[in-house]
């Protein structure tokens, strides 16, 4: 497991543990999950489809938790808002990784997503970008969170990876987790030959 030590900025956080909502409870047990789910994402590599599966239905799991339980905070400066680091590279790497170990199982059909509404039937999506899409978000937030030089910037990149939680990435994840669920659980002998 990863050490959410790691993430921390520079400055102590013995002083500001008590006093810091940046520091909270529910903030670090989120960056917790948000470290281990980008960690197991960016090492896929020899992971076989079954267990690749039960890992991440495990971490989208306790991922949509902790992400509810993230506190309220508004962007107190736009001009101060978290920058991006993952490249379109790492994207690519981390997709392309999840594309082969699903094989014929990437693909699923979605209808909560914005497109359907223009459209009368289910829209084919699939789960290796839908969890680089979640990837992307998550370490970005974490990148940002462990750069900030002060305690507003951490804010801000908490308020910014909430409010993506609600209008994207969170409904992304359960969308995911039902393709996912269904290829861990349902797949018969002969799909898995496949």
């Amino acid at each position: 497991m990863s050490n959410s030590k790691n993430i921390v900025p520079s400055h102590s956080i013995m002083n500001n543990k008590t006093t810091s909502p940046a520091y909270s409870h529910n903030v670090i047990e989120f960056i917790t999950v948000a470290i281990e789910f980008c960690a197991f994402l960016e090492q896929t590599e020899d992971k076989n489809r079954e267990t690749f599966t039960d890992t991440i239905l495990k971490l989208i799991s306790l991922l949509y938790l902790k992400a509810c339980l993230l506190p309220q905070y508004q962007i107190l400066d736009n001009s101060n808002l978290p920058e991006d680091f993952v490249t379109e590279d790492n994207y690519n790497i981390v997709r392309a990784n999840i594309s082969i170990i699903m094989g014929g199982h990437d693909d699923y059909l979605d209808v909560f997503i914005e497109d359907m509404k223009y459209s009368d039937t289910p829209i084919l999506t699939t789960i290796s970008e839908n969890l680089a899409d979640i990837y992307q978000e998550l370490k970005n937030f974490v990148m940002a969170y462990k750069h900030a030089i002060d305690e507003e910037l951490m804010l801000n990149a908490i308020a910014e990876v909430k409010e993506e939680f609600e209008y994207s990435w969170g409904q992304k994840l359960v969308n995911v987790q039902r393709a996912i669920h269904e290829v861990r659980y349902n797949a018969t002998e002969e799909e898995e030959d496949m």
